[in-house]
């Protein structure tokens, strides 16, 4: 009999966010796996929930690379798969942490997509968990969006092309991962005239938090990794 694998959300940072479903779920399984990269392996998300985990109950961590190398992703990603599916096929059950929700840009889709398809049988129940964006929009005082208004979610690992796709057709849009080529989605947001209109936040809910409305203050600031912008058009 295949264990289970559980793809647990682990909110933003901040351990009172965690879901009363994902911490019966950790008290539970048999192994616990988080993801960590190249460099080190360090994982927020472990910490988050450490004093939730069974006593004893072994944690490891699996390498995501952050590459845009296809073959190299692909790679880590079997090895990843190998490595969970060894503990799911002799019938432990087995949690995979993620910062925010499982389903929202996040390294368990790989894992997932790739034990499924290794293993099509085998059993996946997804904890959902508060997005980043939510807990800066609560943090932040600013709506999301409200009647009739669209809301978009795009990620800024590229840079800025994607939002200047977007701002044309959405009323609100959400820039996660903004802390790569920082300058070049200011600069697009400066395009649109929209420097009135955005907030910035990073490390929502843990120490360092920044929360910053000021465009001005914007421009020398070199932003860490967890970090967002909420743009508004329709600001008030």
């Amino acid at each position: 009999m295949l264990g289970t694998l559980y793809g647990i959300g682990v909110g933003p940072g901040d351990p009172d966010l965690l879901t009363l479903k994902a911490v019966k779920i950790l008290g539970r399984v048999g192994h616990v796996y988080a993801a960590s990269s190249s460099s080190n392996d360090y994982s927020l998300a472990l910490e988050i929930v450490r004093d939730h985990l069974r006593d004893g109950v072994p944690v490891h961590f699996l390498d995501f690379p952050m590459t845009f190398d296809k073959n190299h992703q692909e790679e880590a990603w079997r090895a990843n798969c190998d490595t969970v599916a060894e503990q799911l096929e002799n019938g432990v059950d087995v949690a995979f942490l993620t910062l925010g929700d499982p389903m929202t840009f996040s390294t368990f889709i790989y894992l997932w997509r790739t034990i499924k398809y290794r293993l099509p049988s085998v059993p996946v129940e997804i904890v959902p968990g508060i997005t980043s964006y939510q807990a800066a929009a609560a943090c932040a005082g600013v709506a999301l969006a409200e009647a009739e208004e669209t809301l978009t979610i795009i990620s800024g690992a590229k840079g800025g092309r994607r939002l200047s796709d977007i701002l044309p057709f959405s009323d609100n849009v959400v820039l996660m991962k903004a802390y790569k080529q920082f300058p070049q989605i200011l600069d697009q947001i400066r395009r649109f005239g929209l420097e009135d209109s955005v907030c910035f936040v990073s490390r929502c809910g843990l120490k360092g938090q920044v929360v910053e409305k000021d465009f001005r203050a914007l421009e020398d600031l070199k932003p860490h990794y967890l970090s967002l912008l909420i743009v508004k058009k329709g600001a008030r």
